[in-house]
């Protein structure tokens, strides 16, 4: 039997520890409620680790990771904008969305005049 067949195998008895590793933090969350914040964000953190770690030992939770490392990679790829080029376009689009803005509201006030003279 192959390493693949054998974790595949096992992925639903991974996911219901997944499951009931967060259910465990969620109600001892709320159980513990009397308790400092810190210790219980403390809790939470180390609980969604234990369940993150677990699911990434299943197949879609290994796909999943990566999946996350090609995005980042291809992140890096990108060429941003410089803060120029940022500004100049932020204000670009201000200025039309202010130009539109009074279109709009000339040719609704012509409207509504027109409206007004039909109605009386």
């Amino acid at each position: 039997m192959s390493e693949t067949a054998a974790t595949s195998r096992l992925d639903p008895l991974k996911w219901l520890l997944v499951v009931a590793l967060v259910a465990t933090a969620v109600v001892g969350n709320s159980y513990y409620a009397d308790q400092s914040l810190l210790y219980r964000v403390l809790a939470m953190v180390v609980m969604a680790i234990a369940a993150g770690w677990v699911a990434s030992t299943t197949v879609k939770g290994g796909a999943f990771w990566s999946l996350v490392k090609g995005a980042r990679t291809e992140i890096r790829k990108v060429v941003w904008p410089t803060r120029q080029e940022t500004t100049q376009t932020t204000l670009i689009v201000v200025v039309f969305v202010i130009v539109m803005a009074l279109i709009l509201w000339a040719l609704d006030s012509l409207l509504g005049w027109v409206a007004s003279m039909f109605i009386g």
